[in-house]
């Protein structure tokens, strides 16, 4: 096997190694899948504006995000059932993270504990992502382990009162494998749909910085600020739940403008390159997080495979960094881009 080069490379070998059950979970979205391919299209549509002439002898992809350093503006978003792409599922995701210098966010639906995947790489930086459950004693249960094991803040999804109508997993009749043990009930479908915004503030209640996951408008971002929220992420749910929404880069800017820097603002959806990073951080992003392309990477190589994404998106922004005319993340604006 020619070794990858970049991520377009994992996810074509990756196709080849997972079975038809996985890969239809892993690659699908919502519907017609139009938001899906939005996402990507959009990163496409807009175009970089490099300046020339400055001093770029010295480039660092170091930022922090809610007051964390990370050596890369690229966190890992938090998806489920990881042990479906490869056996060592969110543990070996956890230690390509934190090889890496950056935040990994444990999914709620994850196939390992928030015990273990502390275990494996106990001094890096963990965010725990919550969906709400009925009873919501399942959810504060998951918050407790999260809180005792040091994840340092609550990811909270917003965009699944109900899971997205996934057409390649009804076709596939998507069944999740005998012995893998799932830490919530994804797909038992008993999500709290009665979540509202006065929830922000039970949850601020542990202590811990609220992120809110699933934000598309202007309206829902300054929302979130007003109820307390320390980070937003402008997501679609990766195309996975209400089709025809925006791709995430095309409302970034709306959602900044809203926040007016109440709070940090991160984007997933459609991230391939680090190119589409500087895209991101041009917008108004403090960094993006991926999902996808994470999962590729573990799907074909585990831990090295997550860490060699890492690896590449890294040195992908690092030389676009310099291209650009910048020498930091900080450096990037509005100007960068068109």
């Amino acid at each position: 096997m020619t070794a990858p080069v970049n991520v377009w490379d994992y996810e074509r070998i990756a196709e080849e190694r997972l079975d038809a059950n996985a890969y239809a979970y892993f690659v699908g979205g919502s519907g017609d899948e139009v938001t899906l391919r939005d996402n990507l299209a959009a990163f496409e549509r807009r175009k970089l504006r490099p300046r020339v002439l400055v001093d770029v002898s010295s480039v660092t992809t170091n930022t922090t995000v809610l007051g964390t350093d990370v050596s890369l503006p690229v966190l890992i978003a938090p998806l489920a059932l990881q042990r479906m792409a490869h056996p060592d599922g969110e543990l070996a995701t956890a230690r390509a993270a934190a090889a890496a210098g950056t935040i990994m966010c444990l999914s709620s639906a994850a196939t390992c504990s928030p015990a273990e995947v502390a275990a494996v790489a106990p001094d890096a930086r963990r965010w725990f992502q919550l969906y709400v459950w009925n009873p919501r004693s399942l959810t504060e249960e998951a918050i407790a382990a999260a809180v005792e094991n040091g994840y340092s803040a609550l990811l909270l999804t917003v965009d699944v009162p109900y899971i997205g109508r996934r057409e390649r997993d009804i076709r596939i009749d998507f069944k999740i494998p005998e012995g893998l043990t799932v830490q919530g009930d994804l797909f038992g479908g008993d999500f709290d749909a009665t979540l509202s915004w006065r929830d922000l503030e039970w949850l601020a209640g542990y202590g811990l910085p609220v992120v809110v996951k699933g934000l598309l408008t202007a309206e829902d971002a300054r929302l979130a600020c007003e109820h307390g929220a320390a980070a937003v992420v402008v997501s679609n749910h990766g195309g996975r739940q209400l089709d025809g929404v925006p791709a995430t880069l095309d409302v970034l800017e709306e959602v900044v403008e809203a926040v007016d820097g109440r709070a940090e603002v991160l984007l997933d959806g459609g991230i391939r390159r680090g190119a589409d990073v500087l895209k991101a951080l041009a917008l108004g992003a403090r960094s993006v997080l991926i999902g996808r392309a994470m999962l590729w990477g573990l799907a074909v190589d585990g831990e090295q495979g997550v860490a060699h994404v890492l690896q590449l998106l890294r040195d992908e922004l690092e030389l676009g960094l310099a291209l650009l005319g910048c020498t930091s993340p900080a450096d990037v604006s509005r100007a960068h881009v068109r």
